[in-house]
């Protein structure tokens, strides 16, 4: 069992904890203007992308043969990884051609998500906040579909390899997974309930 660890690195990735608190403060005076179903179909997409971004992951590491037991079925899978399969570990076991795929991936991951924001609503504030909303629930349920195939990661404090772009971002699981969950309450708290027109 890994321990208790209250800091990402590198020290910046720290400061995003404010993200959810500032997003809370600066908005909740107005509130903001998000349908319902705008925000569910962006939920939506944020849970069908997560489990595709942990499918391809677990893909990628079968590939290489980083994930023990990817030529059986999935339950070989499920049971031969989910003490092995170590994100951290993982970073300098990648080749090269592959760490720039996953660095590209990453940045498409975030076009996209940029992408939803931008057709979904209208304002600068309500398009911030739905990238926000989207990028929360995708990397929740990246870490539901990773633990639901794989049985990874096998508690909050296991160490993980958040983001690479422009340096490798290193935390327990518990980091992201609270970031996350405190933009989604913020996003639910001071959205402004609207008639939708479908």
């Amino acid at each position: 069992m890994n321990e208790f660890q209250l800091f990402a690195q590198p020290w910046w990735i720290n400061l995003f904890i404010i993200i959810p608190f500032a997003v809370y403060y600066f908005w909740r005076k107005d509130g903001l203007v998000i349908s319902k179903f705008v925000l569910i179909v962006c939920a939506l997409f944020g849970i069908a992308f997560g489990f595709v971004e942990a499918s391809v992951v677990i893909y990628l590491r079968a590939a290489v043969g980083l994930l023990p037991g990817y030529g059986g079925t999935l339950s070989d899978v499920a049971r031969l990884s989910a003490d092995m399969y170590q994100q951290a570990g993982i970073l300098s076991q990648l080749p090269k051609s592959l760490l720039a795929v996953e660095f590209f991936r990453e940045a498409a991951t975030m076009i996209i998500l940029l992408s939803i924001a931008l057709v979904a609503v209208k304002s600068l504030r309500e398009r911030l906040a739905i990238f926000l909303w989207t990028f929360a629930v995708w990397d929740i349920s990246y870490y539901i579909g990773l633990w639901a195939t794989v049985r990874w990661p096998s508690s909050p404090l296991t160490p993980d390899v958040l983001f690479l772009i422009p340096v490798p971002w290193f935390s327990q699981v518990w980091f992201p997974l609270l970031i996350s969950t405190l933009i989604v309450v913020a996003v639910v708290t001071i959205r402004k309930d609207i008639k939708n027109s479908f």
